[in-house]
């Protein structure tokens, strides 16, 4: 069963000038993607900066983030690693904090085999009970989660039920959907690919757009949901401009000066991580007021 289906934001974790979880504008993010209509939320995530957040911090945005949703809405956290001790550790912990699922990443720059990737998943799945979204993510981990193995683990682990495919790789997606015959929740970890993967056949969308554009990040998988195919595909494409520009550096950098540009205050980031280009801001402001979202 899916966990849920439509726009899930992957939501940015705000900060205060001194570099701490800025904890006021965390629910006031959560507040404005539920008043959008949002269809879940991940968090901690790449989006959320979870590899700059100590242990102690991932957790308790994850138990933050599900006290002030209070199951209005799912909650998926990201609990991945490239340990798999650390990861076991992080999923049972956001397990007993009440998440509805959780989010895995591939391991990163261990570059385990397709074996390891089984074996990595499948302990993990195994000291959980709720249901898990793998997270295949190649120009970050350094390798890529083979179709082959994303249905072995969803056909023979139970609580492991689909994957954010966020490759690029559209022949690579559909090659997926074939061989999973619907037995794979396939998310698009790409927002300029939310309407081609739903074409073959999935069920929504892990998005980066959503922090600035909840409702319309919504509609998209709405429309193509309810049968409105050329509804959706027209706002996918009046979306374009502005995915390219949220991704023109590395994310979240883009999304967060989005947000403060909104009057959000999403604040800083964490080094390595450096603040927007001129340039690049530039562009971004051109695509949100072409969007409709900054004036």
């Amino acid at each position: 069963m899916s966990i849920f289906k439509g726009a899930g934001v992957a939501i940015v974790t705000p900060m205060k000038a001194n570099g701490e979880v800025n904890y006021e504008k965390f629910a006031e993010l959560i507040e404005f993607q539920i008043a959008g209509g949002t269809d879940a939320i991940i968090v901690c995530g790449t989006t959320g900066e979870a590899s700059t957040l100590t242990h102690e911090e991932h957790l308790d945005v994850i138990k933050y983030c599900v006290e002030k949703v209070a199951g209005r809405i799912p909650v998926v956290a990201g609990t991945g690693s490239n340990c798999t001790e650390t990861a076991i550790y992080l999923s049972t912990e956001a397990e007993k904090m009440g998440v509805d699922g959780l989010l895995l990443v591939s391991p990163y720059y261990n570059k385990a085999t397709q074996n390891g990737l089984y074996a990595h998943f499948k302990a993990v799945a195994d000291a959980v009970k709720i249901p898990i979204i793998l997270y295949n993510v190649p120009g970050r981990t350094g390798g890529n989660i083979a179709p082959e193995t994303v249905v072995r683990l969803c056909k023979e682990v139970e609580n492991i039920v689909g994957v954010k495919e966020a490759s690029g790789n559209i022949s690579q997606v559909a090659k997926l959907a074939a061989l999973a015959e619907g037995c794979v929740d396939i998310y698009s970890g790409n927002d300029d690919q939310i309407v081609p993967i739903m074409s073959l056949g999935g069920v929504g969308v892990i998005s980066v757009l959503s922090n600035v554009a909840p409702k319309e990040t919504h509609d998209i998988c709405a429309k193509y949901l309810e049968g409105d195919v050329k509804g959706s595909m027209e706002l996918q494409l009046k979306a374009i401009e502005l995915c390219n520009a949220l991704f023109c550096e590395v994310n979240p950098i883009p999304v967060k000066m989005a947000l403060n540009l909104m009057g959000m205050e999403a604040g800083t980031l964490r080094m390595p991580l450096t603040e927007m280009e001129p340039a690049n801001v530039e562009k971004l402001e051109k695509a949100m007021r072409g969007f409709g979202i900054l004036n």
